[in-house]
């Protein structure tokens, strides 16, 4: 899957993932985060805008000092739409800005592709976490979390795309593979002709 379509593909999942449970309260525990469900999607929405901004204004040394504040009356279904624009401003930063552009990130200065990347697994991994909240079952898909393992994980585990991007974040154990307590992805750029 193209980075381009990446943000736009991660979004549209969420957003049909959780469309069922809008009318649900989202202020139950996500998962096993700290934070309700509703601040989980609030914080996704913050993170897209967030790389955005990193990809267009291209800071060396820290992330530029503004955040998303969603209101506290908005809807659930106010709220994915938030996340979907949100997102939606990430993937046109993406195919605007050039690649050869870099932005700062604590795990790494990154390039255009790699905050595409980070964005899809901030909405998978945070659907999964929401998803776990509000009693159901959902699994990342394994198009958008090939891509993304390609990218931010080039140490992965063998193993069902979906799986190993929970495993690789914290959330599941993988087989014989207990469950991580601490973890980090790598976006920093690669050099070409590097193995991963």
């Amino acid at each position: 899957m193209q980075s381009t379509e990446l943000v736009g593909a991660a979004t549209k999942t969420m957003n049909d993932a959780l469309q069922s449970a809008l009318g649900e309260s989202w202020d139950v525990p996500s998962g096993d985060v700290t934070w309700s469900c509703r601040d989980t999607a609030a914080h996704v929405a913050d993170d897209l805008f967030s790389y955005a901004s990193q990809v267009l204004a291209q800071p060396a040394d820290g992330y530029l000092p503004i955040e998303v504040v969603v209101d506290k009356d908005a809807t659930n279904r106010q709220l994915m739409d938030a996340v979907v624009m949100c997102g939606a401003l990430l993937q046109n930063a993406v195919v605007l800005t050039p690649s050869s552009s870099r932005g700062w990130h604590p795990n790494g200065t990154s390039d255009p592709h790699g905050f595409a990347a980070m964005g899809a697994v901030e909405v998978l991994v945070h659907t999964y976490d929401i998803a776990q909240g509000l009693g159901f079952e959902w699994r990342p898909p394994t198009d958008l979390s090939r891509a993304v393992l390609d990218r931010l994980f080039p140490d992965a585990p063998e193993g069902a795309p979906g799986d190993v991007l929970l495993y690789c974040c914290g959330r599941a154990p993988l087989g014989p593979l207990p469950r991580k307590t601490s973890w980090a992805w790598d976006s920093s750029v690669r050099a070409e002709g590097a193995d991963h």
